[in-house]
């Protein structure tokens, strides 16, 4: 797709003061995938000379927001964690080709905020946190409570507000993503439906349990307009699951498009929590 209406292209390093018509480039699979006539510049971030994947001091990983879905799942797949399996899992759920593979980054998946968007359920099943940069280069540290009004750091599933909607500032951008290790270090299990048999998720449920304390989190995306992880300190039973979800999503949150009806979504949302919970309490398979 030509974007008749850009007029530059300018080098992300450069800090430019941010105009109506800007857009972020990261890999670009979205931007050119479609119409934008919105669009007057495009701000490059593809040589900002970011690190794809740190794993930091005390065990956790960073994700930049330029890394690759294919660098992703080749690091997952040597990855000594006991979480590594979801990367694959996740990357596989991406309804694409070997060449948007490559070329597409997790920052830009998280960024359209779809519900299918299989980067969005794995860095919010593993707890994942966002880190947001402002065009004056300065990193806002968001205290997940909000004190002091200071909120530039946020967990997937707050970045996440809605079908293609997100916590993000005019002339904000993704920097990173950081899986804290204790999550790395979980047991996990996973499950997705789709309609068709290369179709987009329709319900993606990953289930995650620490080793540490035994508790448990069981998170919910495709299935509903933005990312719910519900956590609990100890496995709970069958009944406390289905109600723990049931409050949790709201029926106008369960998403409604050509790829499934909210009814299926829910009913296959609440199966898979199912089976999840038994696999994961040793409850004797799927």
């Amino acid at each position: 797709m030509d974007l008749n209406t850009v007029t530059d292209v300018l080098d992300g390093r450069r800090r430019q003061p941010w105009r109506p018509g800007d857009a972020w480039l990261g890999g670009g699979t979205y931007l050119f995938s479609e119409p934008q006539p919105h669009l007057r510049r495009l701000i490059d971030l593809s040589r900002m000379g970011w690190e794809p994947l740190v794993r930091l001091p005390d065990g956790a990983l960073e994700i930049a927001a330029t890394c690759t879905v294919a660098r992703l799942y080749r690091y997952g797949r040597a990855l000594p964690a006991a979480a590594a399996p979801l990367f694959g899992q996740c990357c596989r759920a991406f309804l694409a080709s070997f060449k948007i593979w490559n070329m597409a980054t997790v920052g830009g998946n998280l960024c359209n905020g779809l519900p299918a968007g299989p980067m969005i359920s794995l860095t919010a099943a593993l707890d994942g946190e966002c880190l947001l940069q402002g065009q004056d280069g300065v990193v806002r540290r968001c205290l997940l409570q909000g004190q002091d009004g200071v909120v530039r750091r946020r967990k997937v599933a707050d970045f996440i507000t809605g079908a293609g909607r997100k916590d993000l500032s005019e002339g904000e951008l993704l920097r990173s993503v950081t899986l804290p290790a204790r999550a790395l270090a979980c047991r996990t299990a996973f499950r997705q439906a789709s309609l068709y048999g290369l179709g987009r998720s329709g319900a993606l449920v990953v289930g995650t349990l620490d080793p540490q304390d035994g508790s448990l989190a069981v998170t919910i995306t495709a299935a509903t307009t933005r990312p719910f992880r519900l956590w609990f300190p100890l496995p709970p039973d069958a009944a406390e699951l289905r109600g723990a979800i049931d409050s949790a999503v709201a029926e106008h949150e369960w998403f409604d498009d050509i790829h499934g009806l909210p009814e299926w979504r829910r009913h296959m949302a609440l199966c898979f929590a199912e089976e999840i919970r038994r696999e994961l309490a040793g409850e004797g398979g799927r």
